[in-house]
């Protein structure tokens, strides 16, 4: 690692004499609080103190008696530099009408105060800055723009802000290193490497020197959150550097197992995906193996022992989609098992299909997936920094985008849902203002589907297994219809399964719907939203009409034409008000 960091110049990046005195720096601003009651103490500060700390009135009073704003101090460093590391605006538009220089150089780093300013992520100061003309793209002693020392210190809004206004989110330092390599090395969370990625970075560049890629760095600097990212932007495990090292051979070279593993999965994307098909398999190869003619149950223990076995060593890890596979392979082997009782009822055909066009529409479907062009992204971005109201609870980093009222960003998808409610890993996506009544659908047709099976079930085993459940009780009942069909009982405990969860499922969610007005994800997060009144035992929403209203509106009922619901692009509504005349609806701006 020494190697790396020598070669390339990555020397530590917080420099205590960029910020001297420390006690400015650090205590500025509880300092600057305590003023208001020392009125005479600061009456024979230096205008470099007075700048660090913020008192206006001094700092004025020794300009206008005739000190010059562009004359540096013994460090080489101007009164802009430290106004704008610590973030005081007032001083910085001040000393610019006065004539200070904004992209001046200074301090042991060769800095301009916009560097200053990133370095420490004040972004209200970024914005000012370059209002003012500032050049971001400049580098510093250490070789760096702006942008890399943003990505350098996971300044998330910074790196958005730089790049919406233009700067390249490709653009190599002097070293060579792009931000998302900066990124990938020095900081350890999620962002800002998921806004660069959503950026279209290139994932594959190697940098100048070493030529090493954006995985290489975060395999270096033991990364892990960083490497799961760039993996699932297909970022390449084979990539070589300049010595002929892949990502892989560096994490063997640091043992880290973790790393070895993820890295090595990478490459095995295409079993990944048959092994997608394996729950039809395993589920079925369950009952074949009970209804196997053997009668030892040791031997049929150890062929289950093999199976399980081989499963679980060609799933080293979770995939997103084996619920959602399970649960089809279920339904469908269910059907296969009852395929003679279809054949004579028809309303049990009509429900399958009902059932799988549901199924397919909750799958498939958009979900409400909040949708937005690079360029409208950036012009979001830009207004939202200018106007001070970049903050991730309206915007999200990831998607780039102003989130909307009832939307939510989606860990597992990866991306903004409107009017979220969660996600299912039995239908493999998530459920939104899109296809949330298909999920209701799905989930109700999916009950009926269950309770006939279990009819049929029972039917089968009252005309073609011998019992005596009267006379020898409910155990000794189950033995008997387990040994008659193990493929029947099988698909009996599945359908049992299945049961449990829809019922209660569904349950909760037409309760949300039509009692609380809410969303799953609201009702489990009502206390993080404004608009909500909760209490110990209940949530008021503004979404909530009455039952009545709440089930017409989420169901679009029309009967005719004779009722009209209300229909609301939740894609595009960003504020809520209460309508103070009723003091129960809403209006959305």
């Amino acid at each position: 690692m020494e190697e790396y960091e020598k070669e390339a110049g990555c020397v530590p990046i917080l420099h205590p004499e960029e910020i001297k005195p420390q006690s400015h720096y650090n205590h500025g601003y509880s300092e600057n609080v305590s003023r208001k009651n020392h009125v005479d103490d600061y009456s024979t500060w230096d205008i470099v103190k007075a700048t660090q700390y913020g008192i206006f009135e001094r700092c004025r009073e020794l300009v206008e008696a005739g000190f010059d704003v562009r004359q540096p101090d013994k460090e080489n460093v101007t009164l802009l530099h430290w106004a704008a590391i610590n973030n005081r605006i007032d001083l910085v538009k001040y000393y610019i009408s006065k004539g200070a220089i904004v992209d001046q150089l200074g301090g042991d780093l060769n800095s301009t105060p916009l560097h200053w300013a990133t370095r420490q992520g004040h972004l209200s100061m970024v914005v000012q800055l370059m209002k003012y003309g500032a050049d971001p793209s400049l580098i510093d002693g250490e070789g760096c723009s702006c942008v890399h020392l943003a990505a350098q210190f996971g300044h998330t809004s910074i790196v958005a802000y730089l790049i919406a206004k233009g700067q390249d989110v490709d653009m190599m330092d002097q070293n060579g290193m792009t931000p998302l390599m900066w990124a990938a090395y020095r900081t350890h969370s999620v962002d800002p490497t998921r806004l660069l990625l959503t950026f279209n970075v290139s994932v594959n560049l190697g940098d100048k020197y070493h030529k090493n890629t954006a995985l290489h760095w975060a395999v270096l600097a033991g990364n892990t959150t960083v490497i799961s990212l760039l993996l699932d932007a297909n970022a390449n495990v084979d990539a070589q550097n300049i010595k002929g090292e892949t990502p892989l051979d560096l994490a063997k070279q640091r043992k880290n197992v973790w790393m070895i593993n993820h890295l090595q999965e990478a490459r095995q994307e295409f079993r990944q995906k048959v092994m997608l098909g394996t729950p039809f398999l395993v589920i079925w190869l369950v009952g074949f193996i009970a209804d196997l003619d053997i009668d030892s149950w040791l031997i049929k223990g150890l062929i289950y022992a093999g199976v399980a076995h081989t499963h679980t060593h060609t799933h080293t890890h979770t995939l997103a989609y084996t619920p959602c596979i399970c649960c089809l392979s279920t339904i469908f082997l269910n059907l296969a098992a009852h395929l003679p009782f279809a054949t004579v009822h028809v309303p049990f055909l009509i429900n399958t299909l009902a059932l799988f066009y549901n199924f397919g529409k909750s799958w498939k479907s958009d979900p409400g997936i909040i949708k937005a062009s690079e360029e409208q992204k950036k012009k979001t971005i830009v207004e939202l920094a200018e106007t001070g109201s970049l903050d991730l609870s309206i915007f999200c980093s990831t998607c780039l985008i102003r989130k909307p009222i009832r939307s939510k960003h989606c860990a597992v998808c990866n991306r903004c849902i409107a009017k979220f409610d969660h996600h299912c890993p039995w239908v493999g996506n998530c459920v939104g203002i899109g296809n949330h009544r298909y999920f209701m659908g799905y989930l109700f047709f999916l009950l009926c589907m269950i309770c006939w099976m279990m009819y049929g079930c029972i039917s089968y085993w009252r005309i073609h297994c011998a019992t005596s459940y009267a006379k020898d009780g409910f155990w000794l009942y189950l033995t008997q219809i387990a040994s008659c069909s193990p493929w029947m009982f099988w698909m009996f405990l599945n359908s049992v399964f299945h049961f449990m969860w829809v019922a209660v499922l569904i349950m909760c969610q037409l309760y949300q719907i039509a009692a609380l007005g809410i969303t799953t994800n609201e009702r489990m997060n009502a206390r993080r939203y404004k608009h909500f009144k909760v209490t110990a035992t209940s949530i008021e929403s503004p979404f909530n009409h009455g039952c009545f209203r709440n089930l017409i509106d989420f169901f679009e009922i029309r009967c005719c034409g004779l009722i009209r619901p209300v229909s609301v692009d939740w894609t595009t509504q960003y504020t809520i008000e209460y309508d103070q005349t009723s003091g129960s609806g809403y209006q959305l701006v």
